[in-house]
C-alpha cells in the first residue's frame, strides 16, 4: 500500500483535487488516502468537498480573524509539519498556487517525501500579479518530484525553468474532470436558486456572472470593477449581473458599498459548487479576475472577460474564449458592451472548446502514481 496525503486550503484546491481523491480512493487495494484541510479557507473548502462527497480526515484550522500572510504561513509549517510526522505518506500531493500549497511542498522536501504538483507550470511571468500565488507556484516547483502540467504550454514553461522531462506528465486540468461531472448533475437535478434569478432568467433576461476577489485587485482596481458593474447594470436593461461576493472583508466592504441596492445587481454570499456551476451554464457572459474560470467557461462555451492585465493560462487568450480587460472601468464596460451588443460575437463562444482538457487528468495522475 502507498500512502497518499492530500493537502488542500482553499475552494478552489478543493474543487481541483476532489477528481483526483476520488480516483485514488477507487484502488483501495493500492493507496490509503488521507485528505488534511489546512482551513486556509474554512466554510468554503467545506462545502466544495462536499458537493463531492468527500470529508477530510484532517483539519488543521489555521486561519484566525485579521491573520497576515505571514501570519498563516508560519503556522502552516508547523501543522503541516506535523501532520506529515504523523502520516508519514509515501506521496504528498498539493495544488495549484495558493499558500497552503507552498507550505506543504517545502514541508514534504524537508522530510524527504516525494512532492506532486498538480497544476504544474502556470506562469504569469510577473512576480506581483497574482500576488502571492506567482512566487508560490515557481517554490512548488523547485522542491516538486513529479509535475503534473495541464497543457503542453505549461511544461514548456517547466523545462525552461530546469525541470527534467521525465518528471513532467501533461495530465489536463483537474477542474475539467469535476466540471463534467457537476455539469451532467446540475442539468439532470438543478440546485436551489435564489427565485429572483430564476424569474429574470425566464423573462428572457441574460445573466453576466462575475467573481472579483484577487488580493492584487484590493483597493481602486476592485472600486473601478463596482463602478463597472454599476454602469454595466444601468446600460444593459435586458440583463442581470450576478455577484457571488467573496466573504473577504477587503472585497465585502467596497461591494457592497457601490453595488448594494442598484437595480439589476444581485449580490450574493459565497456560493457551493453545484449552484455556481449551474450559474455559469446558464449565463451568457463571465466577468472575472479567477484563474480557474478561465478553465471552466470555455468547456461550456461561455466568454470570459478577465479583469486582470496578465494571465497565467494565455491559452485561453490564445483560442479567443478569454479576453483581459483589466481593472479600468471604462476598459470593463467597453469589453462586456462588445459582447452582450453583439448577437455574432455571443455565437461564436457558443461551441465548447476543451483546451484545459478532456476530464480524465485525475486518471492519468494515479496512473503516475501507481507505477
Amino acid at each position: 500500500m502507498k500512502k497518499v496525503l492530500v493537502i488542500a486550503g482553499t475552494r478552489p484546491e478543493a474543487i481541483k483535487l476532489a477528481p483526483v481523491i476520488v480516483a485514488l480512493r477507487n484502488f483501495t487495494n493500492t493507496f490509503e488516502t488521507t485528505v488534511c484541510a489546512s482551513g486556509q479557507h474554512d466554510e468554503m473548502l467545506y462545502q466544495a468537498f462536499e458537493d463531492f462527497c468527500i470529508v477530510p480526515d484532517l483539519d488543521l484550522k489555521v486561519m484566525s480573524r485579521g491573520q497576515s500572510l505571514a501570519g498563516v504561513t508560519a503556522r502552516l509549517f508547523e501543522s503541516i509539519d506535523g501532520v506529515l510526522d504523523s502520516v508519514k505518506p509515501d506521496w504528498l500531493l498539493v495544488q495549484g498556487d495558493t499558500t497552503t500549497a507552498m507550505v506543504g511542498a517545502i514541508c514534504g522536501f524537508y522530510r524527504r517525501t516525494k512532492v506532486g504538483h498538480v497544476e504544474a507550470g502556470l506562469r504569469s511571468h510577473n512576480r506581483w500579479a497574482p500576488f502571492p500565488e506567482e512566487v508560490n507556484r515557481r517554490v512548488v516547483s523547485i522542491v516538486g518530484d513529479k509535475h503534473f502540467a495541464p497543457t503542453a504550454w505549461a511544461k514548456d514553461n517547466l523545462l525552461k525553468e530546469g525541470i527534467e522531462e521525465e518528471n513532467i506528465v501533461v495530465t489536463g486540468n483537474t477542474v475539467i474532470d469535476g466540471l463534467l461531472w457537476m455539469v451532467e448533475r446540475v442539468r439532470q437535478d438543478p440546485p436551489a436558486i435564489p427565485p429572483a434569478i430564476v424569474d429574470a432568467l425566464n423573462k428572457g433576461c441574460r445573466l453576466v456572472l462575475i467573481t472579483g476577489h484577487r488580493r492584487e485587485n484590493f483597493g481602486p482596481g476592485l472600486e473601478d470593477i463596482c463602478l463597472a458593474i454599476r454602469d454595466l447594470a444601468v446600460r444593459h436593461q435586458d440583463a442581470i449581473f450576478v455577484y457571488p461576493v467573496h466573504l473577504n472583508p477587503m472585497v465585502q466592504k467596497p461591494v457592497r458599498r457601490i453595488l448594494e441596492g442598484i437595480e439589476r445587481v444581485m449580490l450574493m454570499e459565497p456560493l457551493r459548487y453545484k449552484p455556481f456551476v449551474w450559474l455559469m451554464d446558464r449565463s451568457a457572459l463571465i466577468l472575472s479576475d479567477s484563474g480557474g474560470i478561465q478553465e471552466e467557461a470555455p468547456s461550456l462555451g461561455k466568454p470570459v472577460l478577465v479583469m486582470r492585465d496578465v494571465t497565467e493560462r494565455p491559452e485561453g487568450v490564445a483560442a479567443g474564449t478569454c479576453r483581459l480587460v483589466g481593472t479600468h472601468r471604462n476598459s470593463i464596460i467597453e469589453g462586456v458592451s462588445s459582447i452582450l451588443d453583439n448577437p455574432v460575437a455571443l455565437r461564436s463562444f457558443e461551441t465548447p472548446s476543451m483546451i484545459y482538457g478532456d476530464g480524465h487528468a485525475a486518471q492519468r495522475i494515479v496512473e503516475v502514481l501507481r507505477d
